[in-house]
């Protein structure tokens, strides 16, 4: 081990550089392809890139706009929510889930999470519904589905739209009673990803997408991304400017094409933090929900006893990167105290907060480097 120490480099949360090499000639190819033609706005990648991912994922229809969190305004624009309609969702999430509701004059309406999961309590929807609820917004955090048979049960029993932020689960699946399997991102009205550079399948820049099945809102969605217009200089609707430049597609075409191998490695990587770590006296697991595949996204461990500083820092002096996702649930950030929430309100969201760490994962990850993690973290 100590010689293993000595030889180790620093480990970052996300090795893109090391991802790249990989496949530096495709990558450079496609990249060479776009500048010859020099289509770099809605080139033929983009159309391309969209048809791979509907094959892929099974949607329907995908709709490329610029990020992940246009794909959440977008979609919510699609559905055509009047201001002051609410929007059920989670304060244990990343801020852009709530901003897009926030800026388009909706009201967040919030729910706990499962303390094992992290994502939605279902039981807690009943609780919070209203004449005004409009629509429901589950994330599939850190790589593993709420649970979306309850979701789209609640939100047919009371005419509801059901928006995924998938930003952070493409590939995860979700298994229905019926036996039928579907993918993250699919099962809603809409559902959105982001291309990220971090994510599990991220692009060079930023880049996101809306996936959906009823080709009316798919309509709806491409207009407003690019105007509120399907024509030139003819504006149908109000709506944004937000594409997926071509440089980004061809990048994301390529890597496409390795997602299931990347999300191996990521499970592969998750599998020795779980056997490695499953005596530890002070941390708890990531728990898989037995309707959903897991991508992981994060491996994120609940810190018990007040360890996770110190379990940071010894990280931190080994150069071993960690991170907490999030530190402050979203009911407590300052923008969005107007909404009236206290201290207390989410105790889950709030005990998740004090407790979670995020350990590196990424397709680079090789035994050498988990087991230098490991032994700094027993």
């Amino acid at each position: 081990m100590r010689s293993l120490i000595m030889d180790m480099k620093a480990i970052q949360m996300v090795d893109l550089q090391g991802q790249y090499q990989r496949i530096k000639s495709e990558i450079d190819l496609a990249l060479q392809q776009v500048l010859d033609e020099a289509r770099f706005i809605n080139g033929p990648q983009v159309a391309s890139f969209q048809q791979e991912l509907a094959l892929y994922t099974g949607a329907q229809h995908v709709v490329t706009c610029g990020n992940g969190t246009d794909a959440l305004q977008i979609a919510l624009m699609a559905l055509d929510l009047k201001p002051g309609d609410e929007v059920i969702t989670t304060p244990f999430t990343f801020v852009a889930t709530v901003e897009v509701i926030t800026l388009l004059g909706l009201k967040p309406v919030f729910v706990d999470v499962c303390w094992d999961t992290f994502n939605m309590d279902v039981r807690q929807l009943d609780t919070v519904l209203t004449e005004r609820t409009k629509a429901i917004i589950p994330v599939h955090l850190f790589g593993q589905c709420a649970d979306m048979e309850e979701i789209l049960a609640f939100a047919r029993k009371y005419d509801l739209f059901v928006v995924e932020d998938a930003c952070q689960a493409i590939g995860s699946t979700v298994r229905f009673s019926d036996g039928s399997i579907k993918q993250a991102g699919t099962m809603g009205h809409l559902g959105c990803t982001s291309f990220f550079p971090s994510k599990n399948l991220g692009c060079y820049g930023d880049g996101g997408a809306i996936f959906v099945q009823d080709e009316e809102l798919a309509a709806r969605a491409r207009q407003i991304a690019t105007h509120g217009s399907s024509q030139k200089y003819h504006h149908q609707r109000i709506g944004v400017n937000s594409r997926l430049d071509t440089i980004q597609a061809a990048i994301l075409s390529v890597k496409l094409k390795y997602l299931n191998d990347y999300t191996d490695a990521r499970r592969k990587a998750a599998s020795f933090y779980d056997i490695a770590l499953q005596n530890h006296p002070s941390v708890e697991r990531p728990a898989t929900a037995d309707f959903s595949s897991h991508v992981y996204h994060q491996y994120t461990l609940k810190c018990m006893n007040g360890c996770r500083e110190k379990l940071m820092e010894s990280l931190k002096s080994a150069g071993i990167a960690s991170a907490i996702y999030y530190p402050i649930p979203l009911h407590l950030q300052e923008a969005y105290a107007y909404l009236g929430y206290h201290k207390g309100d989410f105790p889950v969201s709030e005990a998740l907060a004090s407790c979670v760490l995020s350990l590196p994962m990424h397709t680079e990850l090789d035994e050498n480097q988990l087991k230098y993690i490991v032994a700094h973290l027993k």
